[in-house]
């Protein structure tokens, strides 16, 4: 299967494409929504709490790893019906669902009232905006007609941006700056169909993952967000499993998988996620770590990240990540946008 423009539009039917060439602006006029909103915000907070389901709930968990050396407040990021014992009334809560109606997000959102917590909403409507309105909450509204997973620029950066307001993490201008400046170079430069395999990381690695499991690899808490995101990516576009997992900690017990199931090894991928500025203990167990599974006969590959702050190179990462899987939904010759599947489950759980 071909990846010329032809063929991507042929396939690609309900234009994933323009959302992935969309993403800078995106996150933009994220920067932008989060500057408007007025709030008057006096309570001190002990915790930071975010409530969401799949491409919803993404966003906390980029922030999360991106603040977790720099806020000494917990985070934490939950994807179910409860929040924890620990919410109280000085937590703040955002409470993110990109149709404002995914049943386990509205759930959190009433224990957050329950308990007094301050609540920051962020949803393209639906009940939640209802329930914002008529209860006083901050709401904050984002463009509709999206696929939650194609929103993670508003459902992170307007959550980050209203943290710098509040003043509980540092102002970071330059940082976003360079954000926008490293994502539209990948867009133009690196990732864009007009771009050749040999020049485009995005579809060479669609290439090798092709009829593939593909196993990623990510280095230190900064980045797991984005072997996890890689992975919802394949799942949800491309339509295909994948595993992922984190170092230093897959060292200490998924490095002894590799031992049996030996005739799998051919139909595995390994990719780390790698980064300049992470740990050099961390660095050395890559290497090794490759060179370990690359003796077992299984290919192993490396995307790099972008950038010189940590929020380009996070981002990065996930920009590549995702027009991989866009490529190889192409190569497996289905529209990546549809879920059908999902759309299955929620309509047997409301029979």
């Amino acid at each position: 299967m071909s990846l010329n423009l032809k063929n991507i539009h042929r396939i690609d039917r309900e234009n994933m494409l323009e959302n992935l060439l969309d993403f800078p602006l995106q996150c933009q006029m994220a920067l932008g929504i989060a500057d408007q909103i007025e709030f008057n915000l006096k309570r001190k907070f002990n915790k930071v709490i975010f409530s969401g389901m799949g491409g919803s709930a993404i966003g906390g968990d980029l922030v999360r790893s991106y603040l977790y050396k720099e806020l000494d407040l917990p985070i934490m990021v939950f994807r179910e019906y409860n929040l924890p014992a620990s919410l109280d009334r000085e937590s703040l809560v955002f409470i993110c669902s990109y149709s404002g109606n995914t049943e386990e997000t509205l759930s959190s959102y009433a224990e957050a009232k329950q308990k007094d917590a301050t609540i920051i909403a962020i949803s393209s409507g639906g009940k939640l905006k209802d329930l914002c309105f008529n209860n006083k909450d901050i709401f904050i509204q984002i463009p509709s007609g999206l696929p939650p997973r194609c929103a993670l620029g508003y459902l992170s950066l307007i959550p980050l941006r209203i943290l710098e307001r509040i003043g509980i993490i540092k102002e970071r201008q330059d940082e976003y700056k360079e954000l926008i400046l490293v994502l539209d170079d990948l867009k133009k430069n690196h990732l864009n169909p007009s771009v050749a395999k040999q020049e485009n990381i995005a579809k060479y690695l669609a290439l090798k993952i092709y009829n593939k499991l593909a196993i990623l690899y990510s280095p230190s808490l900064y980045f797991d967000v984005v072997a996890a995101r890689f992975r919802a990516q394949l799942n949800e576009n491309a339509k295909t499993l994948a595993i992922s997992n984190l170092l230093p900690e897959m060292n200490h017990n998924e490095i002894e998988g590799y031992l049996n199931l030996k005739r799998l090894f051919k139909h595995l991928v390994v990719i780390f996620l790698k980064d300049d500025k992470i740990h050099p203990q961390v660095k050395k167990r890559i290497e090794i770590t490759s060179q370990i599974i690359k003796e077992k006969g299984i290919s192993v590959f490396e995307v790099n990240a972008k950038g010189v702050y940590l929020l380009a190179r996070i981002f990065s990462l996930i920009y590549i990540a995702d027009f991989i899987s866009f490529y190889l939904a192409i190569l497996y010759n289905i529209d990546p946008t549809p879920v059908k599947v999902i759309s299955t489950l929620k309509q047997r759980l409301k029979e």
